[in-house]
């Protein structure tokens, strides 16, 4: 049985209203995004200081310690509390909760959690900025699910539902946003979860806790993002175990290395009824009969 995570729910407003001068010299009410500095603390320890809209700042959290395998099982943690007041989240872990040691301080981690504290390395990344090292490292001991499919059909209408989709980014602007999307049963090619943020790596975060706080799994599932593929992008892909990852924009080269020595089926470009298929051809159905619009 997975344990609970207490979690609080205090999303910011995401947009606020401000006034502009149009060419006309007309002062007009425009809405822009929010944008909230949040330091995470785990086990009373500081870990980061996010740039993020606030949106699903516990979702956000989770998912951070989840993608930088701080945490490697949502049943360690216990309870995240996210407090507006001070800019910060406190996540407590299951072992602190119960025995009073802190995560840091459990012998058989601490040298592997100071190591990724100490070694980062500098991404491409907007709203984030660094990963800890060893994501490189192990991707290698990354499986994804040999015999998922992707057909062009679904496809088409992820990209449609994304397309049509209500969004911050539609009001304001200056947001990136990342999709889950069903590929299996009645649900396939539906938006399972949608989360906008000021950067597309909080937004990834924010739907790899989500999938831990739900028990989620990624291997039926479809992930699509605004922004570019870059190689953090696809390894944060893989770690949720999610084979199919779209994109509107284009990627790396390094993005596209990890992506071909995964097996991710990695597509870009998805505008309309327009795509680019980069890697994991094997995995792509296409249609018998396509028409480009």
């Amino acid at each position: 049985m997975r344990n609970t995570i207490e979690v609080t729910h205090a999303a910011r407003p995401v947009t606020y209203t401000v006034d502009a001068s149009n060419e006309r010299g007309e002062t007009v009410p425009t809405a822009i995004a929010g944008e909230h500095a949040l330091t995470l603390y785990l086990d009373k320890r500081e870990l980061v200081t996010l740039m993020t809209l606030g949106a699903a700042p516990e979702s956000l959290a989770i998912g951070y310690l989840r993608n930088q395998r701080i945490v490697r099982s949502a049943d360690e943690l216990a309870a995240v509390q996210v407090d507006w007041d001070v800019d910060s989240v406190a996540i407590t872990s299951r072992t602190l909760q119960q025995t009073g040691i802190t995560i840091w301080e459990q012998r058989d981690r601490q040298q592997e959690l100071e190591r990724k504290m100490g070694r980062r390395t500098v991404t491409t990344g907007c709203g984030q900025g660094t990963v800890f090292g060893d994501l490189m490292d192990e991707i290698d001991t990354i499986q994804l699910p040999a015999s998922a499919m992707l057909s062009e059909e679904v496809l088409y209408s992820v990209m449609d539902r994304v397309r049509r989709h209500e969004s911050i980014y539609k009001v304001a602007g200056a947001v990136h946003g990342c999709a889950l999307c069903a590929n299996s049963g009645e649900q396939r090619g539906e938006i399972l979860n949608f989360v906008e943020d000021v950067g597309r790596h909080n937004a990834v975060d924010a739907i790899a806790g989500w999938m831990w706080q739900q028990g989620v799994d990624g291997a039926d599932k479809i992930f699509y993002t605004t922004g570019r593929l870059t190689s953090e992008m696809v390894i944060k892909c893989a770690q949720m175990g999610i084979p199919f990852l779209l994109s509107r924009s284009g990627l790396t080269h390094m993005g596209h290395q990890i992506a071909t020595r995964i097996g991710i089926t990695m597509i870009g470009r998805c505008q309309g009824k327009h795509y680019l298929l980069f890697s994991g051809a094997e995995r792509f159905v296409r249609l018998q009969t396509s028409t480009i619009a």
